[in-house]
């Protein structure tokens, strides 16, 4: 900046001595640079525009407006750097941000798909374990079932055969008691088919 500024008026002046010169030579037929420095000398209205318009230039230098002037453009230069590299900065922020959004994203697919997973296993491995437990027990109950029903089916074979024997019994004493040994015999063999029967 301060090379900008040192350089400023020489810049200045020799823009301020080359405008007038090729104004001037465009305007009257040529001659080049030094025809139209010339005729601006000896142009009045050319030469006090050039005049006032170098003294309104070294004015302001000298009141500093070109190292206002230049200042300024240097700070908004520098504003925009710094607005540029910001931006880049939230730039970049974004794209982590991103980034991490969509990591998060596919890690949580990733856990609800091993979650629907592994409730689909629990559900089969239930329904299993109740099957089995239904079996189990449906298994139990009939060979209960069949156990009584032995069980009945016995002691009732066994009340038939009591039955039987203490009706043979007392037709046996009652015969014996009345008739004689034929006769006895035969009335036994009904009594005993009236108790079965």
């Amino acid at each position: 900046m301060q090379m900008t500024l040192r350089l400023a008026p020489a810049l200045t002046f020799a823009a301020l001595v080359a405008s007038p010169a090729f104004a001037a030579s465009d305007a009257h037929g040529g001659g080049g640079f030094i025809g139209g420095f010339m005729y601006s000398l000896t142009d009045p209205v050319t030469h006090t525009a050039f005049l006032a318009f170098a003294a309104f230039l070294l004015i302001a230098w000298r009141m500093g407006a070109l190292k206002t002037i230049l200042g300024g453009l240097d700070k908004r230069a520098d504003d925009i750097r710094n607005e540029l590299e910001e931006a880049q900065s939230l730039r970049e922020q974004a794209a982590e941000a991103l980034a991490l959004a969509e990591r998060r994203q596919q890690d949580a697919d990733k856990e609800a798909e091993a979650m629907i997973a592994q409730a689909k296993d629990d559900a089969k491995r239930i329904m299993k374990e109740a099957r089995k437990d239904i079996a189990d027990r449906l298994a139990r109950r009939e060979a209960l079932a069949e156990a009584r029903i032995t069980r009945a089916e016995a002691e009732a074979t066994e009340e038939v055969r009591r039955a039987a024997a203490d009706a043979a019994t007392a037709a046996a004493k009652r015969l014996l008691a009345e008739d004689t040994a034929v006769d006895q015999f035969e009335s036994a063999a009904r009594e005993i088919e009236k108790a079965l029967g």
